[in-house]
């Protein structure tokens, strides 16, 4: 599901780092197979190509991490733009019924604002507007919480904040990925100097 407002899609930098973990997970899956079937059958062939591809993967992970540490600013920015473009369309929309083509419009930028608020929990682009938030009756998109947080907040923490537990997880990732190529190639080694029985 793509965010979508007036045609303008949610920023494709975004979009970027998500389909990047798509693909490196399901490469992932069959690299895995490779790797368990190769050690199973004693094949020096798929425990190459096993060596091979997690090498490439790990490359592609660097090169993902190092991009979005790189971009996470613009990132950032980006989707504070884009949230603050569906906030203010929300806002505009009056509160009578309006024609069929403004309720489609209604419902896709709600549909956004919605999954900004039960994603990040905020509500309003910051704490002064959460409660003009509530004066406007957009309450409805709001996760019930006790103090409102501004979304703003929200995103800048999301790409800030914890860049540094993405950070930590991406590292043991690396870490689990370097021991693969050293076990697969032990591995590869072993069979290729085993005698043949």
């Amino acid at each position: 599901m793509e965010l979508e407002i007036d045609g303008n899609l949610a920023p494709n930098t975004f979009y970027i780092s998500v389909h990047i973990l798509i693909a490196v997970g399901a490469v992932m899956m069959v690299v895995g197979f490779l790797g368990c079937y190769g050690a199973i059958q004693e094949s020096q062939c798929l425990l190459g190509t096993f060596f091979a591809c997690l090498i490439i993967l790990f490359a592609c992970e660097v090169a993902a991490g190092i991009w979005g540490f790189m971009n996470k600013d613009t990132v950032a920015t980006e989707m504070i733009s884009f949230y603050d473009s569906a906030y203010d369309k929300a806002i505009s929309f009056p509160a009578l019924p309006g024609t069929e083509k403004d309720n489609k419009e209604k419902d896709a930028v709600t549909a956004v604002l919605r999954v900004f608020h039960e994603t990040l929990n905020c509500c309003g682009k910051s704490q002064t507007t959460s409660f003009l938030t509530e004066a406007l009756g957009l309450t409805k998109l709001c996760p019930a919480t006790e103090t409102p947080v501004g979304c703003h907040q929200r995103i800048n923490e999301l790409f800030t904040d914890k860049i540094g537990m993405i950070g930590i997880a991406a590292l043991v990732v690396a870490v689990i990925m370097i021991f693969e190529m050293i076990f697969s190639m032990v591995l590869c080694c072993g069979i290729r100097n085993s005698p043949v029985y």
